[in-house]
């Protein structure tokens, strides 16, 4: 009880600086499947930060944080996947936030469980949910965390079937680490510090 207290930060005040946007499908039947591993690192990084993720606002669920002096907006856009720009670009026009300051935490299905990998920008790579971020907005210039969830067993694998199929168990250990690391490098982007969290954290 006394740690739940001594987490808990003062309310942000100032304009919001920073989008952090969680990618993942809303409702009880995707929870823990690969396709939500941006949704579990947001609320990785909400949980450090004190705060909780449960304001509906630009089609999200949304808390307000502070990290260092820079007020955040953490965002779980619940338009479902393939629909992610329509939250992230509603949150943009009203912040009036450019797009370099809109850091996004996925899945990756080319990089095996457990990996991080931190680009600057970059194209969707067959990603549905940056997909829609990039068609809507125009611009790939945002920053991004690869969450590796591993290939799918077999060349024939549904690729559907496999993202939206739960983690392993025996990969528990594993995905909390990685969530870990993407919630600590989230914290470093947005203080501007993204070479030292890619020299740190890509694998």
């Amino acid at each position: 009880m006394f740690e739940m207290f001594k987490r808990r930060q003062p309310a942000p005040t100032g304009p919001v600086e920073f989008l952090i946007v969680g990618l993942g499908n809303p409702g009880r039947q995707y929870e823990c499947t690969r396709h939500n591993a941006g949704f579990l690192a947001l609320d990785c990084l909400a949980e450090k930060l004190g705060v909780k993720v449960d304001r509906i606002k630009y089609k999200s669920l949304c808390g307000d944080a502070m990290i260092g002096e820079h007020r955040v907006l953490l965002m779980k856009p619940s338009t479902y996947m393939n629909h992610s720009g329509e939250a992230v670009r509603e949150a943009m026009q009203f912040h009036k936030i450019p797009i370099e300051r809109v850091l996004v935490l996925f899945d990756d299905v080319s990089l095996d469980v457990g990996r991080l990998r931190i680009r600057r920008k970059g194209s969707d790579g067959g990603h549905n949910g940056l997909k829609s971020i990039l068609y809507l907005t125009g611009k790939d210039t945002f920053p991004r965390v690869k969450m590796g969830v591993g290939q799918k067993p077999h060349p024939d694998y549904d690729l559907a079937d496999w993202v939206l199929g739960k983690f392993r168990k025996e990969d528990t250990e594993l995905l909390d680490k990685m969530f870990d690391h993407a919630a600590e490098a989230a914290q470093m982007v947005v203080e501007g510090q993204i070479d030292q969290a890619m020299s740190r954290f890509n694998g």
